[in-house]
């Protein structure tokens, strides 16, 4: 891997709790401050890259689990609630919020008289295909630290790591 090593915020902890409890092994901070500092400021970025377009975070969740579901961009509000892992009393909030805004309509399912659908407008799509392109654009930024040949790796490797969490 040719990546510039240089000492960050980190290694200046790592080393401190080295020095202090030498009895500890402290390799998992090695990575996971890494992980959580990054995450720490994606978010950021994220929320940034939302704001841009006039959305929150759980809007352009809820609004991107439409969009990725393909034309017609209708999902269950129980299809919504797995995909964004919230509760059915938090998802009918977060639809009743975005339907007042324009950026989702509520359908009856054609199979079940009972039940609904969630479907994007064409506001809520054009709203999050142009979120989605701003936020692409940030993330592309923060892996230019990266040369291209070992992005795939990286992924990868925290693929593994993230899985264990999925299951």
């Amino acid at each position: 891997m040719d990546v510039e090593a240089r000492s960050d915020e980190v290694d200046r902890i790592v080393d401190a709790w080295r020095r202090e409890r030498p009895d500890l092994d402290v390799e998992p901070l090695t990575v996971f401050s890494r992980v959580s500092r990054l995450a720490r400021h994606l978010d950021r970025a994220r929320r940034g890259a939302f704001a841009r377009h006039d959305l929150e975070t759980w809007e352009f969740d809820v609004l991107s689990a439409l969009r990725r579901a393909g034309d017609p961009y209708r999902l269950s509000p129980g299809v919504l609630v797995a995909q964004t892992l919230v509760t059915s009393g938090t998802m009918t909030n977060r639809i009743d919020r975005l339907e007042e805004r324009g950026l989702v309509e509520r359908h009856r399912a054609p199979s079940d008289r009972r039940g609904v659908l969630v479907q994007l407008t064409a506001a809520g799509r054009q709203r999050v295909d142009a979120a989605m392109s701003d936020l692409l654009d940030v993330e592309a930024r923060v892996l230019d630290a990266l040369p291209a040949a070992v992005r795939p790796q990286l992924a990868a490797l925290l693929r593994t790591v993230v899985a264990q969490f999925d299951e």
